[in-house]
Formats: structure tokens, sequence, C-alpha cells
């Protein structure tokens, strides 16, 4: 295992030669690049920025307790989960970006992540579950209802029957809000 490393138990999901560590601010050029290229280009470059302007090192160095990354045995990024406990909310705990190596997707290395953040913030008393996701993306609106996560009422429904808040991240930057109770 690398320096940071540590054995999870019930993070059987993570294949071999790969190892979870807690992030540091020193991984933030690296998790900039995933945020670029992992996403197949989505929006293009416009895309690729506010993915980036979304993960600043401040999540690496403040939050780190309750996120993770995942590294192949030459110690190249697989996977990461950014998520932390609500200030305002004290039984709530919420998953900020996730992302796994287009290589790795449908492994269960993010379902093993999601779990893994479900039984720390389990642990740290919390009892609920909070994120979001744009409402064009299909994949992960699919993937957050297979995990649990329930569909918050929004203040408009799109053609695909999805609840929608719009401008909820700004001008434009509507969202779909979940929940899930552990």
């Amino acid at each position: 295992m690398t320096a940071g490393s540590e054995s999870i138990p019930g993070l059987d999901a993570l294949p071999a030669g790969m190892t979870l560590r807690r992030p540091a601010g020193s991984d933030h050029p690296r998790l900039q690049v995933a945020l670029a290229e992992w996403w197949g280009g989505q929006g293009g470059a416009a895309g690729a920025l506010q993915r980036q302007l979304l993960v600043p090192r401040l999540f690496l160095q403040h939050f780190a307790e309750t996120s993770c990354l995942v590294e192949r045995a030459d110690g190249t990024l697989h996977a990461f989960l950014i998520g932390f406990l609500s200030q305002t909310e004290p039984k709530a705990a919420y998953i900020h970006f996730v992302g796994v190596h287009p290589e790795g997707q449908r492994s269960g290395v993010g379902s093993a992540l999601y779990h893994r953040f479900f039984d720390t913030v389990r642990a740290l008393d919390r009892t609920q579950v909070r994120c979001i996701t744009s409402p064009t993306n299909h994949n992960s609106i699919a993937y957050h209802t297979r995990m649990g996560f329930r569909l918050e009422p929004g203040d408009h429904v799109d053609d695909h029957g999805v609840p929608v808040h719009r401008d909820y991240d700004g001008p434009g930057l509507d969202r779909v809000s979940f929940v899930r109770d552990l």
C-alpha cells in the first residue's frame, strides 16, 4: 500500500492492486486532469472547466476525512469521492463529486465508494445523504436512483418527468436534487 492508504472493510469491490486513501492538496493537479478528461468531452471545454471549478483544492484539504481516492498499482488515479458532513443540517452529509476512470466504470468501484461514505457518515451519527446532478446527466440520475436515492421535488418537471430545480447554481445552471436515508 502507498503512504496514506488504508484497508477498509467492506470494499471487496476494489479490483486487485487498487488502494484506497484519503486525498491531500497535492492530489489536486491530477484530479483536475480527471475532471477534464473522464467525462468523454461532455460539455466541451466549457463543461471541463465547469467540472474543474467545482473541485478546488480546499475540498482535498478540508474534507479529507470523509473523502477518498482509489489508485491503481502504478499510482495513477482510478476513482474518487469528495464528500462532507453538513454544517447546517446535523443529521445530513453531502456527496459533492464522484468520478471513476472510464476504463473502470461498471466495475463496482463507484458503488463501493458510495457505501464506504454511507458507513463513514453513519458512524458519525448522520442519517441522510444528499447530492445533486445536472438534469442532462441521465446516467447520473439513473445511477443515483439505483443506489437508493430519491428525487426531491423541484420547481419544474422536465420532458423525462424528472423534477428540476431551475437556476439552482446560478442562471441557467439547473440541478436535480437527491436524498437517501441511511
